[in-house]
């Protein structure tokens, strides 16, 4: 239901539960922007509770740091919406949750500009057994086409990376 209402390809969700058994790996997510619709397009599909570890909504900016360990300095210094954010989203969501692999995602979905940056630009850190990466994009349209599409591309990412 929710993959179809994100304009997710099913098999596309499918695809990344069925590499993570296949490789023996776990994924956890942590979210700011998308405040956990990808974790709960991950679950969305039955049997992904063998993969997938859990996930964490950390929509507020002190939390990225209380319960995520985002470096307070970068938070202050470059805002909840720079790369360097993802990245530590990830790290610290896969550690804290035991997983192999991390997504994080933070953005700015709009309307309005978050501290200077404009709506649409998203950053998504991934972090796993051979270290961490991370992908920036501009997405297009209102706030729910912004966070849908932040979601398929998490996935189309997080699925080039396991191949």
């Amino acid at each position: 239901m929710i993959v179809e209402a994100l304009g997710v390809p099913r098999q596309h969700v499918v695809l990344v539960l069925d590499a993570l058994r296949t490789r023996g790996e776990t994924v956890a997510t942590a979210e700011s922007l998308t405040a956990g619709i990808l974790s709960a397009a991950l679950t969305d599909v039955p049997g992904a509770s063998d993969v997938v570890r859990g996930g964490m909504v950390v929509y507020a900016t002190d939390l990225k740091a209380s319960l995520l360990g985002v470096d307070r300095v970068v938070l202050e210094e470059h805002g909840a919406v720079c790369p360097a954010v993802a990245e530590m989203l990830a790290v610290g969501v896969r550690t804290r949750c035991g997983a192999d692999w991390g997504i994080g995602l933070t953005g700015v979905a709009g309307p309005d500009p978050q501290d200077g940056v404009s709506p649409g630009t998203v950053h998504l850190g991934f972090a796993g057994p051979s270290g961490a990466t991370v992908r920036s994009v501009h997405l297009g349209g209102d706030r729910h086409a912004v966070r849908a599409a932040a979601v398929r591309v998490a996935l189309e990412q997080f699925r080039e990376l396991l191949r």
